[in-house]
């Protein structure tokens, strides 16, 4: 038996092959990428390997274990590991923080379940904001012109009463104006102005956000 799987046609009982000439072409041309060269470009952690592991290893097991509605604990955990979180901040469990010393989150804001910061850059989110269940926020890619596939980041800031819903992914480098909302499974992949509604992949503005003036009774 062999010990590794290897890429090759998928022969028909009378041997011949199943593959298309375009299966056949991508498994057999070379690769132009390689990935024994990769290198990060001078790009820093800014915690040592044994704190980043700490961090990883308390997140994982003390996160899970926190009653949903109790944020007290998990706000705590992260600032402990350098986050800079305002007042009122509701972070669910199942939220996740690479390196959590890289975000800063503004008063009142709300981080949803399954939502991913890979924070290698800044990831600045606003106050009263909202970042909807398994949003990602990805300040990290590659340069797909290298051959060492270079890491490349890119800070993503969130402005004031933004609404991020269900399901987005946002690119490095992204900013998202104050109030905006991006609709649900939207890929942004440039900057989003401020007030207005936002959705699609890529995701483009498409009209104002409206919003109504406090309702009286609510503030008495």
């Amino acid at each position: 038996m062999e010990s590794a799987h290897r890429l090759t046609p998928n022969p028909q009982p009378d041997g011949r092959s199943t593959e298309s000439a375009a299966t056949l072409a991508a498994l057999t041309t070379p690769s132009e990428v390689d990935l024994r060269c990769y290198h990060q470009g001078g790009f820093e952690r800014g915690r040592p390997g044994w704190l980043i592991l700490l961090w990883w290893l308390l997140q994982a097991v003390i996160f899970p274990l926190t009653p949903h509605f109790l944020h007290a604990p998990r706000r705590l955990l992260l600032r402990l590991f350098g986050a800079t979180l305002g007042k009122g901040v509701v972070i669910r469990p199942t939220a996740r923080f690479t390196y959590p010393w890289k975000v800063q989150v503004g008063d009142y804001s709300w981080i949803g379940d399954d939502v991913v910061f890979y924070s290698l850059a800044p990831i600045r989110v606003g106050s009263h904001c909202v970042i909807s269940q398994k949003t990602y926020l990805c300040t990290g890619s590659h340069d797909v012109r290298d051959p060492t596939f270079r890491l490349i980041t890119g800070a993503i800031a969130i402005g004031n009463g933004a609404w991020v819903a269900t399901d987005c992914f946002i690119a490095p480098g992204v900013t998202i104006g104050a109030n905006a909302v991006i609709g649900a499974r939207s890929t942004v992949l440039s900057s989003m102005p401020p007030q207005m509604v936002c959705w699609g992949t890529p995701c483009r503005p498409h009209h104002p956000r409206e919003i109504s003036p406090p309702d009286p009774a609510l503030q008495a």
